[in-house]
């Protein structure tokens, strides 16, 4: 039997509650370290796109800072979680939190010294987006290592729950300092934020941990890591929705302030609203994800289907009154959806390929947008904003009905095989 053979059968068959994770110290310590960080990166991300229309009062000069954060990770994904596969884990993220906090620092000291220009920001944007494509993959797998495999689930439901409280928190804290002290006094304090995680894991213990096994050298990470997840149904078709929904479900920012605009006449602030109800869902769903008692394909493709069903039926909604209450439904089946697909794809894939298959995984899921969102743009700004959001809707029920129908079809194929084969 497998290593991951083992992990399934260990971990398929009870509910538990995702704060079970909480009972390993490793866990805690890094939970705490991590809420920092993102709380800061919530306020990084909305000074960022701030200070970009600031200098330029161009919403390209935005798309063309998002578009450089992505675009490293789009040609280096895999070969950064080759990275976390090969060395260890504890030891990247102390550098990448690093080199976070010093590039944040610089920037902030840029803006209050009157010293900024767009380049810098556009610099900077990439330059966190190469940090990102180690980062991201690493803190992915980390938290095998400070958690047992039967308590995964839990903790990344936890992670998630952790990244969307500070979404309400984050941009918050982010608004009320742009307007007192400025935007550079934001990033003083997003690069603080990142000593909570480096803090956290200078505190972790060697007993705290279990390192999976270091990978060899792969010349060709790209091809090793396609090859394992074409092998492994599961992997690939649950890689394949990611894909379609990070690329076409996930365009809130272009949808969600058309319709507040267009469809309920309404400004920055029925926008807050929107994305407050979305994380009050998301917070939900995220921790139904963690007490899910299998890492079955059918019921992340279910919440991919029903993801979409509620965007497109959010798009149809008459009035406030129906969208809201959408929109928290809407929050929860994408979250749900989120952490069964990650926390499964690590528990279905061996411990020396987890760094690699993530990183496929998240160059899928975040690679899309600089496609997906233009198609979503474009569509949104000729036909309008119901018909965009629809679309994003849309697209991601038929790929989960389209899986469906595969999976079936596989299913009968290989029965009537069985059927026609000889007896032995």
């Amino acid at each position: 039997m497998t290593t991951a053979s083992a992990v399934r059968s260990s971990t398929s068959t009870t509910a538990e509650s995702p704060f079970n994770a909480l009972r390993y110290r490793g866990y805690r310590i890094y939970a705490i370290g991590q809420s920092l960080a993102s709380t800061g990166t919530w306020m990084g991300s909305i000074a960022l796109d701030w200070m970009a229309l600031q200098l330029t009062n161009s919403p390209t000069a935005v798309g063309i800072t998002m578009a450089l954060q992505f675009l490293p990770i789009l040609f280096l994904g895999v070969h950064g979680g080759l990275l976390a596969d090969r060395y260890p884990k504890r030891r990247l993220l102390l550098i990448t939190q690093s080199v976070n906090a010093g590039l944040t620092a610089t920037l902030a000291v840029l803006i209050i010294a009157g010293a900024i220009r767009i380049e810098y920001v556009y610099l900077f944007a990439l330059l966190t987006g190469l940090v990102f494509v180690v980062d991201a993959p690493t803190r992915q797998v980390f938290a095998t290592e400070v958690v047992p495999a039967s308590h995964l689930r839990g903790a990344v439901s936890l992670n998630a729950t952790v990244f969307q409280a500070t979404r309400l928190v984050g941009p918050a804290l982010a608004g009320v300092l742009i307007g007192t002290a400025g935007t550079g006094w934001v990033f003083v304090c997003n690069a603080l934020c990142y000593l909570g995680p480096t803090m956290a894991l200078l505190r972790l213990r060697p007993g705290d941990l279990t390192p999976a096994p270091p990978a060899g050298r792969e010349p060709r990470a790209f091809r090793t890591a396609g090859r394992y997840v074409w092998q492994r149904p599961r992997v690939f078709w649950t890689i394949v929705l990611v894909g379609v929904i990070g690329t076409f479900g996930l365009n809130f920012p272009i949808v969600l302030t058309a319709i507040a605009t267009e469809s309920f006449q309404g400004t920055a602030g029925m926008y807050g609203l929107f994305n407050i109800m979305l994380a009050i869902g998301s917070a939900s769903g995220a921790l139904v994800a963690g007490a899910a008692a299998s890492t079955r394909l059918r019921r992340i493709v279910l919440f991919g289907g029903l993801f979409g069903a509620i965007q497109a039926l959010a798009a149809a909604a008459p009035n406030l009154a129906t969208f809201l209450p959408l929109l928290v439904g809407l929050g929860f089946a994408n979250l749900a959806f989120q952490a069964l697909a990650n926390s499964s794809v690590q528990l279905w894939v061996d411990p020396e390929m987890r760094g690699r298959v993530m990183g496929l995984y998240l160059l899928v899921f975040t690679g899309g947008t600089p496609i997906g969102a233009p198609i979503i743009g474009a569509i949104t700004n000729d036909f309008g904003a119901r018909l965009g959001m629809a679309v994003c809707g849309l697209v991601p029920a038929a790929a989960a009905g389209a899986i469906v129908l595969i999976q079936v079809w596989s299913r009968r194929r290989a029965v009537r095989l069985a059927c026609a084969a000889p007896a032995g």
